[in-house]
């Protein structure tokens, strides 16, 4: 009896702790990203006071990172084998393919080219919920209501995931949705569509909000210049997109579907991120097969590197204002 008593107490406090954990995280990250420390006094390195972070899809290790520019080191990480994802279920995480900051700097969204997608809480590192889209996944990407759309090129399909934390991960609500050579998802909250860009097609689609049976429908299409369109991701502080396939990095203007040539490197570019005018415009571009162990401005200085390690993706870790609503929460569509 003692020992039960014992166990409800941690467990209890466990609990406590952990919300107290994401409580006492700051509501915002812009602020730390757009107000660095200049008093040369050391502090310590955490997510909740990095001034200039960025987060990895690091493959070397199957792992989400995020990384102190200034420190020049990983301040976290989460990896699926210390997770409370299944062991049966690790194999979905193999090869991260990208991460998104989400839920106001307090989650990340994951996916993997083993075909899991998940949704991790920063201050425990915690899978809150997780699920198999399978076909090579790239990305995902976060619905209003909670719910999950991600992207897989193999197989050639978007799969939206009814977020529900009660049910198993092979349980989950699904529904596919044919995109030719799926890699990337954008949801925009000032059109109230999800943008995916899909071999050479640029398209858009409706959502219904329907929280039994959540579901998409194509709404429109356009063509893009060149073939394997690859990363789509909201231009930070602008009315565009970024989008980058195997010989272009491109903007698109969402209103008139124009696409314009960026001022950046341009060939076999993985994933492009913004942020404030005062911070680089950071890129990914492989230097052996499709990784490298370097992040890199626009035109080719090194913003970060390590050796060794095996970066797919890399964003600049800040809110969202195109996809996502101030002070956004985590929440479960019922």
């Amino acid at each position: 009896m003692k020992n039960i008593f014992t166990w409800i107490l941690c467990s209890s406090l466990f609990c406590i702790t952990a919300h107290a954990k994401e409580q006492a995280t700051p509501a915002g990250i812009a602020n730390r990203i757009a107000n660095p420390d200049t008093t040369g006094t050391t502090q310590p390195v955490t997510v909740a006071n990095c001034t200039r972070c960025i987060v990895l899809a690091e493959q070397l290790f199957n792992r989400a990172a995020i990384v102190d520019l200034d420190a020049q080191q990983i301040i976290w990480e989460w990896r699926p084998a210390q997770s409370n994802v299944k062991p049966a279920h690790l194999k979905w995480f193999t090869n991260t393919s990208d991460v998104k900051p989400v839920y106001n700097g307090r989650y990340l969204l994951i996916t993997a080219s083993g075909g899991g997608v998940a949704l991790v809480r920063i201050a425990d590192k915690k899978t809150v919920f997780y699920a198999y889209a399978g076909g090579n996944t790239h990305s995902a990407e976060l619905l209003p209501d909670g719910n999950i759309v991600s992207a897989s090129s193999t197989g050639n399909y978007l799969t939206l995931f009814k977020v529900d934390t009660t049910q198993a991960p092979e349980q989950v609500y699904h529904r596919n949705y044919t995109v030719p050579f799926a890699h990337n998802v954008v949801w925009d909250q000032q059109r109230q569509v999800l943008w995916t860009a899909g071999m050479n097609k640029l398209l858009t689609f409706t959502y219904n909000f329907n929280c039994r049976q959540p579901a998409l429908t194509l709404k429109d299409s356009a063509s893009l210049p060149g073939t394997e369109a690859h990363d789509l991701f909201p231009v930070h502080g602008g009315n565009a997109l970024w989008l980058t396939n195997t010989t272009h990095v491109y903007t698109v203007n969402p209103d008139t579907k124009q696409v314009t040539q960026a001022d950046v490197l341009q060939k076999n570019i993985k994933s492009v991120s913004s942020a404030t005018a005062s911070l680089p415009v950071i890129i990914i571009r492989p230097k052996t097969s499709w990784w490298t162990d370097e992040v890199i401005d626009a035109k080719g200085k090194t913003v970060f590197h390590q050796n060794g390690l095996k970066i797919y993706k890399a964003r600049w870790f800040i809110n969202n204002p195109f996809s996502y609503p101030a002070d956004d929460s985590m929440k479960q569509c019922r």
